[in-house]
């Protein structure tokens, strides 16, 4: 085997009851979500009760989904695997500063609860919206985004599929157009234009924010969503920056693959990174974590 990498979920992948299995199979898992309780009472509850309408509200999504996220993470670590490197998709960025070591555990949640505070005042300050665009090359939905005074490409997922902000009045004719175009729109389970200029209040704030914090150097490498390379220095910009440009996630991958990774761990609910990096490349291991039975089976193959 060559080297492992821990990939962090992003908003849009949370579903009602997850981390409740992590935390009953992992004292490591259990610790993160007692840290969040600790900062933010009832996350807790939010992950193993909440609504699907609930958890989709960005203040309740981001500190959420960075606890199960994070618990993953530190299940696997508690089990001996240990990662060569780390990357987060969106907010998947701060649980993966977090594991590194950049920030501890309470001031990593306590950042992302600020961010998606801040994010959600500008979602319903701008009225953006997000879909994912299929089948058309990167260049030709650029060329669409450019047609409209309120488009922007946002997430550079995989091969024919980059997802967008959009104006939520522009959204049916921006969607009409890429399939004219011949791709498919697909609506993401979002409350906000994230990546984009809608978000330039939070990067703002997100800014001032993190004057308030203090970063460690990393003890494994950390992608940069904003860069697509590893953390060298000034992770505060990093992180602000992300906020309202675009996540360089294929670029990320292929970098961490030419770099030496040949296995990659989902870590976080859903497998939608598993499969973003699937289409990426064909040439690699690939294992998500969000339950007892993911974790289990990742231990028993890695180990």
């Amino acid at each position: 085997m060559g080297k492992i990498a821990f990939v962090f979920s992003g908003q849009g992948a949370q579903y009602p009851s997850m981390g409740k299995e992590l935390c009953e199979a992992s004292p490591a898992a259990a610790k993160v979500f007692e840290a969040a309780e600790s900062i933010r009472e009832g996350t807790s509850k939010q992950c193993f009760e909440g609504t699907k309408e609930e958890l989709f509200l960005t203040i309740n999504t981001q500190p959420c989904m960075f606890c199960v996220d994070l618990a993953a993470a530190e299940a696997l670590r508690e089990a001996g695997i240990e990662p060569d490197a780390v990357a987060g998709f969106s907010l998947g960025e701060v649980p993966a500063v977090t594991f590194a070591g950049m920030l501890s555990v309470e001031d990593g949640f306590k950042l992302v609860v600020k961010r998606g505070e801040f994010m959600n005042a500008a979602a319903v300050a701008t009225n953006g919206a997000m879909c994912a665009v299929v089948k058309l090359k990167n260049d030709v939905v650029e060329g669409i985004c450019a047609e409209f005074e309120d488009a922007y490409p946002v997430n550079y997922n995989c091969p024919g599929q980059l997802s967008c902000a959009v104006g939520k009045d522009n959204m049916a004719a921006f969607c009409e157009r890429v399939k004219e175009a011949g791709g498919r729109a697909i609506p993401l389970a979002v409350s906000g234009g994230f990546h984009s200029p809608f978000m330039t209040l939070a990067a703002a704030k997100m800014r001032t924010e993190l004057e308030n914090y203090t970063f460690e150097k990393p003890s494994i490498a950390v992608y940069s969503n904003f860069t697509a390379e590893r953390y060298t220095e000034n992770p505060a910009e990093m992180l602000a920056s992300q906020v309202e440009n675009p996540v360089r996630w294929q670029e990320i991958i292929e970098n961490m693959i030419e770099s030496g990774i040949d296995t990659f761990i989902e870590c976080g609910p859903g497998k939608t990174l598993a499969g973003l990096i699937a289409k990426i490349s064909k040439d690699v291991k690939i294992y998500n974590v969000e339950n007892k039975e993911t974790l289990e089976k990742a231990i028993a193959e890695l180990k």
